[in-house]
């Protein structure tokens, strides 16, 4: 039978992404292997083959290249006279990442294969907070973490046998990390996947410990690590920087690193989304004859023109000096509450000039005597 096109054997076209390659065959391998497709596991097998060689070659760069341009000539060489085996498939990581920790599943693979299973385990995650001043929200920061991070034991290699030598293969359960029990009901079987209770899922058994990690092949260490705190960001919000987290086991994928943001807070700033609010307050005069105020931003200092007139608690519009919105170019706005300073007390000469300009009448004797009688009654 003719080979068909690796794209199309995976159903993608010669533009896929990487991710779009491997999305494709997570899909075509979980539907076609032998131990799943059990209505006609020949055929399954077969074709299961066919879209693991697919794989092989497309998920390689440089063999998705050379195959690009020279078709399966190109690639003949890397798999030999016998075409594609088992033997030449790199990818069998990939398997256990598609299937996730399904101890069954992973057990089946590693059947098909014809060698056992590895233990793979993705890192854990790490989270931690870093506090930053306001201002930051508005220019963003670079700070840098310590932060505690766990990964394998440079001295045994991760083993956790003394130099990482000092171990055998588990004989119970073969190195695969896991046994299976049957048991029988009537004409039913039962079958059981689970952890090996004798190396607790590592296949090894340590003949001596790691004096540095007493065994666990695990270190807490403490990196610094830079990150990027974009300008926009809400407080309480968390930033994720993937890779960053505890190292995983036996060359898995290091967990990722949880970043949350908390912006100290400021005594004459209130934020609410991109907008800010503050106060600032003005004498009489330039509320009556107009003026400037000065008026504290986020940033520094600020002018606000005050046209004469000027109500107290008049609310001002401070365009483009709020919070900017996150990862993008614009800014909220600065919203000003004016208010105005009334003196206490005022000289007579002052006084003059106030009812002068206002219009107030003096008061008379007799406005004070009638004042005073109303007080007593």
């Amino acid at each position: 039978m003719a080979k068909r096109d690796y794209y199309e054997v995976l159903g993608v076209p010669k533009t896929a992404s990487p991710d779009e390659i491997k999305s494709a065959y997570r899909r075509l391998a979980r539907q076609y292997h032998p131990d799943v497709a059990k209505d006609d596991p020949k055929a399954a097998e077969a074709k299961f083959k066919e879209i693991s060689e697919a794989y092989e070659v497309l998920a390689d760069e440089q063999k998705r290249k050379n195959y690009d341009q020279r078709g399966f000539d190109a690639v003949q060489g890397d798999f030999g006279p016998q075409g594609f085996t088992w033997q030449n498939f790199t990818h069998a990581g990939d398997l256990e990442d598609l299937l996730g920790s399904n101890p069954l599943f992973q057990q089946l693979f590693g059947n098909f294969m014809g060698a056992p299973t590895s233990r793979l385990q993705r890192g854990s995650d790490v989270e931690v907070a870093v506090r930053l001043p306001l201002k930051a929200a508005v220019e963003g920061a670079h700070p840098t973490l310590e932060v505690p991070i766990v990964g394998p034991c440079p001295d045994c290699r991760g083993t956790g046998a003394r130099d990482g030598t000092a171990f055998e293969v588990c004989p119970e359960c073969g190195g695969s990390g896991q046994v299976r029990r049957t048991r029988s009901r009537g004409y039913t079987q039962f079958i059981t996947v689970g952890q090996c209770p004798t190396c607790r899922g590592s296949g090894r058994k340590i003949l001596e410990r790691c004096p540095t990690c007493g065994g666990s092949g695990r270190r807490r260490t403490v990196e610094h690590i830079e990150v990027t705190v974009p300008p926009g960001m809400e407080d309480g919000g968390v930033l994720r920087i993937p890779g960053h987290g505890g190292q995983g086991v036996d060359g898995d994928r290091p967990g990722d690193l949880y970043v949350q943001v908390i912006f100290e807070p400021s005594d004459h700033i209130h934020r609410e989304g991109t907008e800010a609010f503050t106060e600032a307050t003005v004498p009489l005069g330039v509320a009556l004859l107009g003026g400037v105020a000065n008026v504290r931003t986020i940033e520094g200092q600020a002018e606000l023109k005050v046209p004469a007139g000027t109500q107290p608690e008049t609310q001002f519009r401070m365009r483009g000096l709020g919070f900017p919105r996150f990862r993008g170019s614009s800014r909220g706005d600065l919203v000003v509450t004016l208010h105005v300073e009334i003196p206490r007390s005022l000289s007579g000469h002052e006084k003059e000039l106030v009812r002068e300009a206002l219009g107030a009448p003096a008061p008379t004797a007799t406005t004070r005597r009638d004042s005073f009688f109303r007080r007593r009654s």
